[in-house]
């Protein structure tokens, strides 16, 4: 069902105009093996040349812009994904091989509302004033003026492309930035419409600029060295942040990092069970458990332990592998077939580890093209101990090891012992148990009877391993934008 896909051209767009390379690589559906588009590498001149035209933008039209104009512009960014839906949903679809009913509801409109959220923002940011009293009695006040970062290289994932890249362009376009923009390898195309969309709405050439590669000596590390560039934003995996401060420690670059997870879910027996289950299930598998809010370690009080997990094993096997356009389906591939074999890796490692495998731990065989993409059975443990390597270490797949526990302290040590700490969900219908275990768990954001569930003005980011800083709503303006005080002396 996907082998009539226009094999696509992914050019990088600098100041403006899109550019080849001399150097391409192919981006391989995961749904079925076959090549969707060809990506022009960048190399660092062009990577250089993208900087420069971003330095010359901040000084140009962009940089003399009014506020109430970028605000005008971010919303007609919006209008114009709402306009191209079917050509981001048919994008982001083939690059990342899940299915439509998940892109349709939530990344692509996720991908407009960040630019709209970020336009009513930032026009009500305020900013600090102070009168100061003075030996001679007349004073000084004291005021804060924002002043964009400048140039702000943005590096993002690949699990939710439109929706993380944009989380972060929006606030930075907001604040006058102009944004060096490097997608995943594996996922080149929203990111590459999404210039189309910007030139249509008139945003100046220089603003907003496309290079595409991969980490280490292409443009992820082109960018984090180069010079010119004022700051670093970045999405993705824990040792690839500790790689980035490496890169900008000798220019002293702020970063921005949402980095990996090993999160935990509690469910506590006086819980709504059917609740429970649906939503723990939905936070395991959601994305093929590529998520890094995700919960990989759920903690299940022993009183309703043995029916918890014979009811995720029941939704885990009910969940439909199917290819991305059909209703039905509500799982799709990993993101490639490499990323397959680290996840299957530790399908092995839990067994070897003694885990029991309650449902799944291989690779499901169709009989037809999908048997040439990234698939993967969704699987669930038990017995394992807190000590092995599957529960410790970030999988990033749709998998989670399950294990009791009988008192509420217990729950509380064994989900924040973990060098983690991005996200949480506990479930329970006593109110007071769900603030104190709520706010007991060490990271960046704590669900109580749900999971996803954003306000985007809210904090957002991790503790520990997890990350530095926050984004959503003033919190990202605060990245994005840097304070400079003007004292007058009455």
């Amino acid at each position: 069902m996907t082998a009539n896909i226009k094999v696509a051209e992914r050019k990088c767009y600098i100041n403006g105009q899109f550019v080849g390379s001399g150097r391409q690589f192919a981006k391989i559906n995961p749904v079925d093996g076959t090549v969707v588009a060809q990506v022009h590498e960048a190399d660092r001149a062009m990577v250089d040349a993208a900087v420069r035209a971003a330095r010359a933008a901040l000084k140009g039209p962009w940089g003399r812009m009014a506020l109430q104009a970028r605000v005008d512009l971010l919303r007609k960014i919006a209008e114009g994904i709402e306009k191209r839906f079917d050509d981001f949903l048919q994008a982001e679809v083939a690059d990342t091989g899940k299915p439509v009913s998940l892109a349709s509801h939530l990344d692509v409109p996720r991908g407009a509302a960040n630019f709209r959220v970020f336009a009513d923002i930032v026009r009500t940011y305020g900013t600090e004033s102070y009168h100061l009293d003075t030996p001679d009695a007349k004073g000084a006040v004291n005021y804060a003026m924002r002043k964009p970062l400048g140039v702000v290289g943005v590096i993002a994932p690949w699990n939710l492309p439109l929706l993380l890249l944009t989380w972060k362009l929006a606030p930075a376009l907001a604040c006058g930035n102009t944004i060096v923009a490097k997608p995943s390898e594996e996922t080149p195309s929203t990111a590459t419409l999404l210039a189309e969309v910007m030139h249509e709405a008139g945003v100046p050439a220089g603003v907003y600029n496309v290079v595409h590669g991969f980490g280490p000596d292409s443009a992820g590390e082109f960018i984090t060295t180069h010079p010119g560039v004022n700051g670093i934003t970045f999405t993705g995996e824990t040792a690839t942040g500790a790689a980035i401060m490496k890169a900008v420690a000798p220019t002293v670059k702020p970063v921005s990092f949402e980095l990996g997870g090993k999160n935990a879910g509690i469910v506590f027996a006086d819980c709504d069970f059917e609740a429970a289950a649906a939503g723990m299930s939905n936070a395991i598998f959601s994305n093929t458990g590529q998520v890094c809010l995700a919960p990989e370690r759920i903690y299940v009080e022993r009183a309703i332990f043995d029916p918890f997990v014979a009811a995720l094993k029941s939704k885990a096997e009910a969940l439909v592998l199917g290819f991305p356009q059909d209703k039905a389906t509500n799982m799709g591939p990993l993101i490639s077939r490499q990323h397959r074999e680290k996840v299957l890796s530790y399908y092995e490692l839990a067994r070897k580890e003694g885990a029991k495998v309650v449902t799944g731990g291989g690779v499901p065989k169709f009989g037809d093209a999908r048997d040439s993409g990234a698939w993967i059975q969704p699987t669930l443990w038990t017995g394992l101990p807190e000590t092995a390597r599957s529960v410790r270490e970030e999988i990033f797949g749709p998998c989670a090891h399950i294990a009791p526990f009988d008192r509420e302290e217990e729950a509380i040590a064994m989900a924040n012992d973990t060098p983690y700490g991005l996200a949480s969900t506990v479930w329970t219908s006593n109110l007071a148990r769900g603030h104190r275990v709520g706010q007991a768990m060490e990271v960046g954001i704590s669900w109580v009877n749900c999971w996803f569930l954003r306000d985007l003005r809210t904090p957002f980011g991790g503790a520990k391993l997890s990350g530095i800083g926050r984004e959503g709503g003033l919190h990202s303006l605060n990245f994005y934008s840097e304070p400079t005080n003007i004292c007058i002396k009455l």
